[in-house]
């Protein structure tokens, strides 16, 4: 199921956020994969504010959470989301959610709230508090309970809050709700997170937004490096 099909740049500016390189390849049409989009790149390459972007012109808060959930603790969102145009499928998700794992406190405290004096707390997240788990219980129980079928998700960084078994778990999921007709966005430099097999990975980088093949992706290329002769790189890292 396809729900965002492309984005479109409709609107530009100077200075941030529209000099990020990720942003200045938003000449022409981004398209989107109909189960798992990658985006992946050097910190400061735009990846995160291009999801945030996407997540906020599809109507989901800034700060994380889902279209139905108002709450700000800051305002620091870009301005890119007013400046592109989503290119949508012939159906609206029944579900949503922005997860980003620098803001979960601040969802599970939102959540704690809207639910505050019901019997069993907030059954769509477990049944349990998310402040009563640690950082990656909780984003697991968003993604396994509160994620449903037929639902857009953006996802950021998700690798952040997880193990490396749950960054396997986390594939699994992603996998169950792409048979469910889910469609997801993800920014991540999780070689585990990346390695979903029907999917599109996006390089962002100087001169734009590139498509690379999983064994050609850095956070692959790099970490395979680095495990074939850990001694020699470290050796080069350390050297005066």
């Amino acid at each position: 199921m396809t729900f965002v099909r492309a984005v479109e740049l409709v609107a530009g500016g100077s200075g941030y956020p529209w000099d990020l390189p990720a942003v200045r390849a938003l000449d022409g049409r981004l398209e989107l994969h109909p189960k798992v989009t990658y985006l992946i790149g050097e910190n400061g390459s735009g990846k995160s504010t291009l999801l945030e972007a996407i997540a906020v012109a599809a109507g989901m808060n800034p700060e994380g959470g889902s279209s139905q959930n108002r709450f700000a603790t800051r305002d620091s969102h870009s301005d890119l989301s007013r400046g592109i145009r989503l290119i949508r499928g012939t159906k609206r998700p029944a579900t949503d959610f922005f997860l980003r794992a620098e803001s979960l406190y601040t969802v599970a405290t939102y959540v704690d709230e809207a639910y505050a004096g019901e019997a069993g707390g907030p059954k769509a997240f477990g049944g349990k508090s998310l402040h009563e788990q640690s950082h990656g219980e909780s984003f697991l129980a968003v993604v396994i309970e509160r994620f449903g079928a037929e639902g857009l998700y953006v996802l950021d960084e998700p690798e952040a809050a997880l193990s490396t078994q749950n960054c396997l778990t986390l594939l699994r999921r992603i996998h169950e709700l792409v048979g469910l007709r889910s469609q997801f966005v993800i920014a991540t430099h999780s070689p585990l997170v990346l390695a979903y097999p029907d999917a599109a990975i996006l390089r962002c980088g100087d001169d734009g937004l590139e498509p690379v093949a999983y064994d050609d992706a850095e956070p692959v290329t790099l970490t395979r490096s680095f495990l074939d002769a850990p001694e020699r790189f470290l050796r080069a890292l350390m050297e005066d």
